[in-house]
C-alpha cells in the first residue's frame, strides 16, 4: 500500500476557511431533508462521563446525498472555565465513502458551534414569527456568538439582550457583537431581563444532567421562540410546560437522553426539525404561540459541514498533511 495521506486542519485553519453562515443553514437543511426520507443514518450517540456533569460523545453518521461519513469525538467539561479552558473540545474524522479511508481530521469546536447556531435559525424560520426583531442570549460563549450570527441572517434584528454570569465575559461579548452588527446590543444584569421583552431567547450554558433551571414560568412572552441550546438546563419544569410546541432534532435520541436522565420536566416534542423542513408536519399556528427548539446536536450536522471545510481549505492551501 501506497503512504496515505490525511489533512490534519487545526482550530486556526478551520476558522480559517470562515465558511459563511448561510452555506451551513443549506447544508443543513439539506441533510435533514434527507433524514426526512429516512436516507441518513445516524446511530445514537454513545457517551462516558469522566465527571459527574462532564460527558465525551461519540458521534458517527452517514449522508448518502453529501457523500459524506464520519465520525465527531466531542467532550464538553463544565468546569473547564475556570481552567481557562473552553467548554466544548474534540475532533472530527472524515471517511471516504467509497474505500473507508480517513482523508481529513479536524478541530471541532467552530464547527459545532456555528452548525449549532446555524440549526437555531432553522428552527426558528418555522417556529417564531417572521417578524421577530429583539433577541436575548443568555450564556456569551462561543454558542453566544455563533447563534446570533446565525438569527441575524434569517430575522430582522434591531435589539438584543445579552448576559452572562461572568461579567468580563459579558462585556467582551457585546464589544466583539458590537463592532459586527449595526443592531443595539445591550448588556443585563439578571437573566429575566434579557427574556421577557425578547421575540428570540437563546440559552447555551453547559448542559447538566441535574440542573438548577433559571427560566421561569411567564418570562418567555406570548409569540416568543426559545432555542435551548443547554438541553433543560436554564428553563424550569412550570417554563417548558407553557410551551405550545417543543420541537427537536431527533426522537429517538432525545428518548435515549430522557432514559439516561436529562428531560425530565420536559414534555414531548411533537415534531422532528426534519418533519418542519420536509412541511410533514406544521410549525408555528398562531402569532401567540409559545415555541422552543430543544436540540440535542446531531452527528449529522457535522458531517454536513465538515467536507465543505475540508475543500474549502484544500482550495487555499490551509492545513497539514500527515502519512497515515
Amino acid at each position: 500500500m501506497t503512504d496515505h495521506q490525511i489533512l490534519y486542519l487545526s482550530r486556526a485553519d478551520v476558522e480559517a476557511v470562515a465558511l459563511d453562515m448561510p452555506t451551513i443553514i443549506r447544508l443543513l437543511e439539506q441533510a435533514f431533508l434527507e433524514k426526512s426520507q429516512g436516507g441518513v443514518e445516524m446511530p445514537p450517540k454513545p457517551a462516558i462521563h469522566p465527571l459527574p456533569e462532564a460527558f465525551i460523545h461519540a458521534m458517527p453518521a452517514y449522508i448518502p446525498s453529501l457523500r459524506s461519513s464520519g465520525i465527531k469525538w466531542v467532550s464538553g467539561f463544565p468546569e473547564n472555565i475556570l481552567r481557562g479552558l473552553p467548554y466544548i473540545t474534540g475532533l472530527i474524522i472524515l471517511n471516504d465513502v467509497e474505500t473507508g479511508l480517513p482523508y481529513a481530521v479536524m478541530d471541532c469546536t467552530w464547527i459545532t458551534a456555528y452548525r449549532t447556531g446555524a440549526k437555531t435559525a432553522i428552527a426558528a424560520r418555522h417556529l417564531a414569527r417572521p417578524d421577530s426583531e429583539v433577541a436575548g442570549i443568555l450564556a456569551c460563549g462561543a454558542q453566544g456568538r455563533s447563534n446570533l450570527i446565525a438569527l441575524a441572517s434569517v430575522f430582522p434584528l434591531r435589539r438584543v439582550y445579552a448576559y452572562d454570569i461572568i461579567p468580563a465575559v459579558q462585556q467582551r461579548y457585546i464589544i466583539e457583537m458590537r463592532s459586527r452588527f449595526n443592531f443595539e446590543i445591550i448588556g443585563v444584569k439578571e437573566p429575566r431581563q434579557a427574556v421577557v421583552e425578547s421575540d428570540l431567547v437563546v440559552t447555551s450554558g453547559p448542559i447538566l444532567r441535574q440542573p438548577q433551571p433559571t427560566i421561569q414560568k411567564d418570562w418567555l412572552k406570548p409569540g416568543g421562540f426559545g432555542s435551548a441550546v443547554d438541553y433543560d438546563s436554564y428553563w424550569s419544569g412550570d417554563a417548558l410546560k407553557q410551551m405550545d410546541r417543543i420541537c427537536t432534532d431527533d426522537l429517538p435520541q432525545f428518548a435515549d437522553h430522557r432514559r439516561s436522565g436529562y428531560f425530565q420536566q420536559t414534555p414531548e416534542p411533537y415534531a422532528e426539525l426534519a418533519d418542519l423542513v420536509a412541511g410533514l408536519k406544521p410549525g408555528r399556528q398562531d402569532a401567540r404561540e409559545r415555541t422552543l427548539a430543544m436540540n440535542l446536536g446531531l452527528a449529522m450536522d457535522d458531517m454536513a459541514v465538515a467536507p465543505e471545510i475540508y475543500r474549502r481549505a484544500r482550495e487555499r492551501n490551509l492545513g497539514t498533511w500527515l502519512v497515515l
